[in-house]
């Protein structure tokens, strides 16, 4: 293989620049939500179920792209990508899993927030991820001082109690980690929490690189065969 490689300068060439693209997209992942469910209480018997919002979401919300203050009206439970790959200035405060995430770490955000309005709803579900959870903020003042993790594209309103109260429970899975549990009793403004992250798995390219490596691949393929070609 050295051999190859010292009479094929090219094909080394591109070897090197594909492998700088791979380490470059693996070392700043984001992490994502990867499912959830409604699965007791009486926002399951209304038919409330799990959904993943993308940013920004327009109507799902009253008014459009806003959150936390019963914006939605629905017995459903909704989370979304907020801050990724963020290296925090200051320590972060939790009430669930690491209450105090130290300045310098690498963190990804997310927020998940149960607003049906009306006489409210009782609701078992959980929500999944692709790498453990290291804290959730569920105390009003901690969500409040950390929206400097959530989207620019969405408007937090923050009414005095768009976090969780005394019953109401939003924790990290005992079994495994990369899920929360949730057990909350909700109408306005509703409950709300932001769970954080660290980096997600490395090794693995995000998809958005996969075309490029694969393309430089093909260019390698491409090169070996005209070379091949032109020695027949």
């Amino acid at each position: 293989m050295k051999a190859f490689l010292r009479s094929h300068p090219g094909f080394a060439g591109r070897l090197i620049i594909i492998a700088l693209a791979l380490a470059a997209a693996g070392s700043g992942l984001a992490d994502s939500i990867t499912g959830g469910a409604v699965t007791g209480g009486s926002a399951f018997t209304a038919g409330g179920t799990f959904v993943n919002l993308s940013v920004p979401w327009g109507a799902a919300s009253t008014p459009v792209n806003t959150v936390g203050d019963a914006n939605f009206g629905t017995p459903d439970l909704y989370a979304f990508a907020e801050l990724q790959n963020y290296t925090l200035t200051s320590s972060l405060t939790a009430q669930v899993g690491q209450t105090s995430i130290a300045a310098g770490t690498v963190v990804n955000s997310f927020f998940v927030t149960l607003e049906p309005g009306g006489a409210g709803y009782l609701l078992l579900g959980h929500v999944n991820f692709n790498a453990p959870v290291l804290a959730i903020i569920t105390s009003d003042g901690s969500l409040a001082a950390s929206n400097y993790l959530g989207d620019a594209g969405i408007t937090y309103l923050d009414p005095v109690d768009v976090g969780l109260e005394a019953g109401d429970f939003v924790t990290i899975d005992g079994s495994n980690p990369d899920q929360i549990d949730w057990n909350t009793s909700a109408a306005t403004p509703g409950d709300s929490v932001r769970v954080i992250l660290g980096p997600a798995p490395t090794g693995v390219p995000e998809p958005s690189a996969l075309p490029a490596a694969g393309f430089g691949l093909l260019l390698c393929a491409a090169s070996m065969m005209r070379r091949r070609h032109s020695v027949s």
